[in-house]
């Protein structure tokens, strides 16, 4: 009696069949690895923002940019308590004059600067802050979003003080030079402590575009802007706006 002759299965009918019973378990693992890598990195951030409460930033990744750039950057760390609280409130009054105030975040500057399609403006000093201390340098919405994120828990674990003590050390001041000590001798030969009230102003008016303005030399715009932190520093002083961070 002749066997019957078994027909080859044709596993083309089963192929998605197979792939799809393979893809479910590989894309859980996926998804298991994705939430496990996120949840180390924010835990690497909340311990190196808490870190920073107490430990002065040693470097940025800027810094490291600039230096690898230019072969030296200059920077040295002062404490607040030697800077020039002129110098302080003139930053203060350029940059965010409601830092007292908020909680990290401009909501208002931000929406204006979502509605024009910016990938800057709204900024805050702690918002700046984290920036330069955490956070690669560059414009992408990557990069403002763990900003928008980072910052409240910042504004939760630091004062005020910290924060502005923290921005003056490792704001750039112009082409390599970093923090308000360096800046101060580098401009003017004087230390962070010893600066008087115009020389603040300049300094503050040039945090915006430190490659682009000079506080040695200064245009009629400079000047005018100077001018203008100037009246404003004495303004917050007088108003209640600077006393999260004065002595």
């Amino acid at each position: 009696m002749t066997e019957p002759i078994e027909e080859p299965l044709d596993r083309a009918d089963d192929t998605p069949r197979w792939w799809l019973g393979r893809l479910g378990p590989m894309l859980q693992g996926l998804r298991r690895v994705l939430v496990w890598s996120l949840l180390a990195v924010a835990l690497v951030f909340l311990a190196w923002g808490l870190i920073y409460r107490w430990v002065n930033p040693p470097i940025t990744f800027y810094m490291m940019q600039e230096r690898a750039r230019l072969g030296e950057i200059q920077y040295k760390w002062v404490d607040i308590e030697q800077v020039a609280p002129m110098l302080r409130r003139a930053v203060v009054a350029a940059e965010d004059a409601n830092f007292c105030t908020h909680w990290g975040i401009d909501s208002a500057a931000v929406r204006q600067a979502l509605r024009e399609g910016a990938l800057r403006g709204g900024s805050t000093i702690s918002q700046q802050t984290v920036k330069n201390a955490f956070l690669w340098p560059g414009r992408n919405w990557l990069r403002k979003a763990v900003e928008a994120l980072l910052t409240p828990y910042i504004e939760m674990v630091w004062s005020k003080r910290r924060l502005l003590e923290i921005y003056l050390n490792i704001a750039e001041f112009d082409t390599g030079v970093f923090g308000i000590e360096a800046a101060a001798w580098h401009h003017f030969g004087v230390a962070a402590k010893d600066l008087n009230r115009v020389q603040a102003g300049r300094l503050a008016v040039v945090l915006p575009d430190p490659k682009g303005r000079s506080a040695i030399r200064p245009n009629q715009d400079t000047k005018k802007r100077a001018a203008s932190v100037i009246a404003g520093a004495d303004m917050i002083r007088k108003d209640g706006r600077a006393e999260c961070f004065e002595d």
